[in-house]
């Protein structure tokens, strides 16, 4: 009875072993393009994490370890969770800036949309937003960036201004006019 439970809980522990693989971040060393803001923005996390909060986190596990039973210490154990959800994220940012390619060149000002491209559009509403294009690593939307990898992303690249775009969005699917490409803000 023992041995068909332990080998249940190997076979789910596998099964999800291979679901989370398949929802990581790509690690397999290709190499992503990103803005050497965008680059210099993940340095600086590594190194706050690193030099700032990584220190911090340990002296307040050491803290709450000398409180005692670490068992029943929930503030010992919370700790030692966050501390170890900083280093996977250091691990994971070290290996990515490892391998991935700063395109620090100006995009061609052809009037198409390159990699680190400024782009207005105007939506089926009338409504413009603009946006640049930036590599997976680095998009933020509340500034306007977009990963080239998106949806939106993947339409707009290559097109002219004045082309009109069909976008496949998971909120639904809209058309967007190019009304204008710059390569500076």
């Amino acid at each position: 009875m023992g041995y068909g439970r332990v080998e249940i809980e190997a076979n789910r522990k596998r099964k999800m072993a291979r679901t989370r693989e398949r929802t990581r971040p790509d690690t397999s060393g290709k190499p992503g393009y990103i803005t050497q803001a965008g680059y210099q923005r993940l340095e600086k996390e590594a190194h706050h994490l690193w030099t700032v909060k990584r220190p911090r986190v340990a002296k307040a596990v050491a803290t709450a370890a000398a409180e005692g039973d670490r068992s029943e210490n929930a503030e010992y154990i919370y700790r030692k969770k966050q501390l170890a959800e900083i280093d996977r994220r250091l691990r994971f940012l070290g290996k990515r800036l490892d391998v991935l390619k700063v395109v620090s060149d100006k995009p061609k000002a052809d009037g198409r949309v390159y990699f680190g491209c400024y782009v207005l559009v105007e939506n089926e509403e009338g409504e413009t937003k603009r946006y640049r294009i930036v590599g997976p690593d680095e998009w933020d939307a509340d500034q306007g960036e977009i990963s080239m990898d998106s949806p939106l992303g993947k339409a707009l690249l290559l097109k002219r201004e004045g082309d009109e775009v069909y976008v496949r969005r998971p909120k639904g699917d809209t058309y967007l006019t190019i009304l204008e490409v710059s390569v500076d803000p």
